[in-house]
């Protein structure tokens, strides 16, 4: 009898054994796949919930987080092959592409109303008034951002220009402080930091992107060096980000639930409505949107000309040397290389 237990009692150790190797095996065959984003933005958003309902693993992928604070200093950090994928806002795309060989692959979503001219509450009231009063102050924003981009249009909207007032560089978490202290009155942020400012600090939107005829999209990005080499990847990556935004879309409650997490981890709290508008203002883009904004049948992409106009404006600021076309870093390889492989179109469209 003692036999028989000790022989069971081996048994069951060499089931577990080959249990635990088998789960090694199976983590084994994840592939890595270095995602860089920046915290407690909307568009970071499908990342987190990607992760939290395990998308990238049901395609083979095992994700490696880097944040940043803003998109400058996440297309720098490329350089050294920190990250392979993710998503920036479309000012430091460009910038990325002319620099490190970063290419757009995709939208993340229209932030042109969640880029804007934000003023303190006290100044409100007279500069809504007369938007002219602007001239001669101090904005504070983030330099070759698309925050900076969405000032510069709401300035031109008023009549006036960049040399009309005086910018000064900060990061975004400076603003806020700077803002919430009373050491500045204007400033270019993008969402949510307005939210927070306008709970907090009790200041009001001047003016948003949009209200200024700019168009601002977020942007997909992969290191060209990358894609090139696994280009199977980075349409997995793609399909991963694009089911995630698919299943939000048709689950909203649960993912504001996943948002208030997801923005608190990142140090943000805004209030039920302010989520709300986040999602009601900030439209996205499914696989078939994707493909037609970058459609080049008829010449240039609705994508290429959104782009151009942003380059333009990098170009008169002195970031670029001169307007790259858009069609250079810009490209659907990977977006038509899902829709090709009907198990990868299936898994982005798909919604539970």
């Amino acid at each position: 009898m003692k036999r028989i237990f000790r022989s069971l009692v081996r048994g069951a150790a060499l089931w577990a054994a080959i249990g635990t190797i088998g789960a090694s095996a199976f983590a084994a065959e994840l592939t890595p796949i270095k995602v860089s984003y920046q915290p407690a933005l909307y568009w970071a958003l499908p990342f987190y919930v990607a992760t939290e309902k395990g998308w990238w693993a049901e395609l083979g992928l095992k994700p490696e987080f880097s944040i940043f604070p803003a998109g400058v200093p996440q297309m720098a950090a490329s350089a050294s092959k920190s990250w392979d994928v993710g998503g920036t806002g479309s000012v430091p795309a460009v910038l990325g592409s002319q620099r490190f060989g970063i290419e757009t692959i995709g939208l993340t979503n229209d932030e042109s109303q969640a880029n804007l001219l934000i003023v303190s509450k006290s100044h409100y009231a007279q500069v809504k008034a007369d938007p002219k009063l602007l001239k001669g102050q101090t904005i504070v924003l983030t330099s070759n951002s698309t925050g900076d981009y969405a000032v510069q249009a709401c300035l031109k909207k008023f009549g006036l220009s960049k040399d009309d007032v005086t910018l000064k560089n900060m990061g975004q978490a400076e603003i806020i402080s700077a803002m919430s202290s009373g050491n500045a009155d204007y400033a270019g942020v993008w969402a949510p930091n307005d939210y927070t400012l306008e709970e907090k600090a009790g200041a009001k939107v001047l003016c948003t992107g949009k209200d200024g005829g700019a168009v601002v999209p977020g942007a997909l990005i992969v290191r060209g060096d990358y894609a090139k080499a696994h280009p199977e990847n980075v349409a997995k990556f793609l399909a991963v980000y694009l089911r995630a935004w698919a299943w939000m879309n048709a689950h909203k409650p649960q993912a504001l639930e996943m948002m208030k997490k997801f923005y608190a981890q990142g140090g943000v709290s805004i209030s039920q409505a302010s989520m709300e508008q986040e999602f009601d203002t900030r439209p996205t883009f499914d696989l078939k949107q994707q493909l037609q904004a970058m459609d080049r049948a008829k010449g240039p992409s609705e994508m290429d000309r959104w782009f151009t106009d942003i380059a333009k404006f990098m170009h008169a600021s002195g970031a670029l040397s001169s307007v790259p076309a858009a069609h250079s870093y810009i490209t659907d390889t990977y977006m038509k290389r899902v829709e090709a492989d009907p198990k990868l179109a299936a898994f982005a469209n798909q919604t539970n």
